[in-house]
């Protein structure tokens, strides 16, 4: 369904490749790609390529690790909190995601 809704909104006549990692759910074989999408995956064990596993750290660094959760619900609203306080911090989700080698082209 998410790939779905991606292509509807590809412009006619183009064509979105969409990056990945190697997770197992983005291989898996009853996955319809529609034709307007190219999924191309980034080579095993290379975080550096994907800049939203910075994003996932600097999570688990700042407000998500060292605790003990009491409950699932707990869980999910400290991930939320987590989530809240990145989002209302864009300069910080913009320097998270750069690498200075891909910019000195």
């Amino acid at each position: 369904m998410h790939l779905e809704e991606i292509a509807f909104h590809v412009a006619p006549g183009a064509h979105a490749v969409l990056l990945l990692d190697q997770a197992g759910w983005h291989g898996s074989a009853e996955l319809v790609v529609p034709p307007n999408i190219t999924l191309m995956p980034l080579p095993p064990r290379c975080p550096e390529l994907n800049p939203v596993e910075n994003v996932w750290q600097f999570m688990r660094d700042n407000w998500l690790s060292n605790r003990i959760f009491q409950s699932y619900d707990d869980i999910v609203d400290h991930c939320c909190f987590a989530w809240n306080k990145l989002v209302e911090q864009p300069w910080r989700i913009m320097s998270l995601g750069l690498r200075q080698w891909a910019h000195g082209f």
